[in-house]
């Protein structure tokens, strides 16, 4: 009989394997040099704080890691050189081992633009980026960046390296992941589970959408969440159409409400979404969340290695069958996505996309599937979402809290 995924507790132990840092290290970083290796690349130099993490498995939050200011240089069969914000430089000097101490250095190239081109941070720093890939023998090879500000782009080219997109090839490269990262997509998981059951309890008439957040973030960092990314609180007339955020509107008896949950435990990231209704419920209600259901169970009865995510996405209805215009305005509903260190990991599953370029589905990936469905009293609406891993036995589930009927908190 297959065993349950782990979400083991949070301490190192003794007494029963848990995660194994060092092995995700080396397994991150070996997925990324394999990538560089397979491209035409002679180096990745890589701005996006997920890429960064992965490869040189730093992180210092994301005030600063967003800023455009991190950045690593990774080097066909050499370790990563990360230039990092002012201090934190010296601190994975201490405390980051696996690095090299002379890789990691302090780097500035202008806060997203506070600090104009023309001081010249911009200018130095791409000046002993191509001095180290000329005494490596790569300045004539490509150089693949993810994501950059134009000025730093324009001054690479106008420095004589050449620039293509390694953003694919990065993504590419954590599509699949390990045990050790299922674990930690597990243990978020796990922590959201606890949150909901917090959620239940208090979600009464006279709350606020906001005070729900508020309990919601608290929760997540007592129980050691490293980012919570957002929460969505949606309830009443609010549900229809989906804004995607949160107010200030209290909650009322009968309202129909969906949460979405969104952190990241070491790193690894949950969005879950459920669905409650107050005190009471409706016979529209029931019947948006029956159907916001049939089509979530369709979508994972389909997951299994070698299917197509064309496969998934023709599971859920057209946009124009649930009320919207086209795909494009109704992307994001009926929708999925690869969860990892980032939110919108790959695959990403719609009908806007996946009919024309489907992903094959693979062992080792991991993403969540939504649904949504609108009532027929025009306001009210169901919102599920369910994590799923890939296995060679078919799907299996991280997101635990009970969705397979609308759950009524409190009621009268």
């Amino acid at each position: 009989m297959s065993r349950p995924i782990p979400a083991p507790g949070h301490m190192a132990v003794d007494y029963e394997e848990r995660v194994d840092f060092d092995r995700l290290r080396r397994y991150r970083l070996d997925r990324a040099q394999k990538a560089l290796a397979g491209s035409e690349c002679g180096a990745f130099l890589l701005f996006d704080f997920y890429n960064i993490r992965y490869t040189t498995q730093t992180w210092i939050g994301g005030a600063l890691g967003d800023k455009m200011t991190r950045y690593a240089l990774l080097t066909r069969g050499a370790s990563p050189v990360l230039w990092d914000f002012g201090s934190a430089a010296r601190h994975h000097r201490l405390y980051a081992p696996w690095l090299d101490p002379d890789d990691c250095r302090a780097g500035m190239l202008g806060m997203r633009g506070a600090i104009a081109p023309s001081a010249g941070l911009m200018v130095s720093a791409v000046r002993e980026i191509k001095g180290m890939l000329t005494d490596a023998g790569l300045a004539d090879q490509p150089v693949g960046v993810d994501i950059v500000e134009p000025a730093f782009l324009f001054e690479m080219q106008r420095q004589g390296l050449r620039v293509v997109d390694c953003q694919q090839l990065m993504l590419d490269a954590r599509l699949i992941k390990s045990n050790d990262e299922i674990m930690l997509l597990n243990q978020a998981a796990a922590m959201v589970d606890g949150v909901y059951q917090d959620i239940v309890e208090v979600l009464k008439p006279g709350i606020r959408e906001n005070e729900i957040v508020a309990l919601a973030n608290k929760r997540l960092y007592d129980m050691g969440s490293d980012q919570v990314e957002a929460i969505n609180a949606v309830s009443g007339e609010r549900c229809n159409p989906h804004p995607h955020n949160f107010s200030d509107r209290i909650i009322r008896p009968g309202d129909q409400a969906f949460f979405d949950i969104i952190h990241s435990y070491n790193g690894y990231r949950t969005c879950y979404y459920r669905t409650l209704s107050v005190g009471r419920s409706t016979a529209s209600q029931r019947a948006a969340y029956a159907k916001a259901r049939e089509w979530m169970d369709a979508a994972i009865a389909v997951v299994r290695p070698g299917v197509g995510t064309d496969e998934i996405a023709a599971v859920w209805p057209k946009a124009t069958e649930f009320g919207f215009e086209n795909e494009m305005a109704a992307f994001g509903l009926q929708f999925g996505h690869g969860l990892g260190l980032g939110l919108h990991e790959r695959p990403i599953i719609s009908r806007l996309n996946s009919m024309t370029e489907p992903v094959e589905l693979q062992v080792g990936m991991v993403f969540a599937l939504e649904t949504y469905c609108p009532a027929s009293d025009g306001f009210s609406a169901a919102r599920i979402e369910e994590e799923v891993v890939v296995t060679a036995d078919g799907p299996r589930i991280l997101t635990l809290f009970p969705a397979e009927d609308l759950v009524v908190a409190n009621p009268y």
